[in-house]
């Protein structure tokens, strides 16, 4: 298989606050926009909605089967929340974005990136792979789903979230993994 660098490039405000890191986005023909979580069928939009506007649907717009990009841009830039992905380079073992079938050829350089984003002090990992690369790269156990582990960075506090999956493969529905996400959001005073 050949290998496939990650097409976005990391999703930084200013004043970022939190720094969430799916594992790599799905081939691009399950793309419904040119920004991160873009499957139509992948829920992290949906749990956003939820979460901040108290609406699922309030960043979907079925019509298009697309999200609304700029909405949530203006959102992540309000609440200072930084995206993007535990790994920069892969391989697709099954030509699927799943964990399990992802070969990760470069790592990306996470503590780089926490030293683009000076007043961060959350890491939320949306998945096991996520979670498992950004654990090895600050030497802190996996916390089990929706709990956290706590590590200093340069002399930062920090904490590392274990968010459940936003795709619909996790076996949780949207207002479950709602829930998991609205109290880590609250807990790093961003709701």
């Amino acid at each position: 298989m050949p290998a496939e660098r990650h097409p976005l490039q990391p999703y930084i405000p200013s004043m970022a606050r939190l720094l969430m890191l799916g594992s790599f986005p799905p081939a691009s023909h399950r793309w419904s926009m040119n920004f991160f979580y873009p499957n139509f069928i992948n829920d992290m939009w949906r749990i956003f909605g939820i979460c901040f506007k108290g609406d699922k649907g309030h960043f979907v717009d079925e019509e298009h089967k697309t999200f609304r990009k700029a909405l949530i841009e203006n959102l992540l830039n309000e609440r200072g929340i930084a995206i993007y992905d535990t790994a920069t380079v892969v391989e697709r073992l099954n030509n699927t974005a799943s964990d399990k079938d992802l070969k990760v050829v470069e790592k990306t350089d996470l503590k780089a990136m926490l030293r683009q984003m000076p007043d961060c002090c959350a890491i939320a990992a949306t998945g096991q792979k996520a979670a498992e690369l950004a654990c090895e790269c600050f030497g802190v156990d996996v916390p089990k789903v929706g709990s956290w582990s706590v590590f200093t960075f340069e002399g930062r506090d920090m904490r590392l979230y274990r968010m459940p999956s936003s795709s619909r493969a996790y076996p949780m529905n949207v207002e479950k993994k709602a829930e998991i996400y609205r109290a880590m959001f609250a807990e790093e005073h961003i709701l």
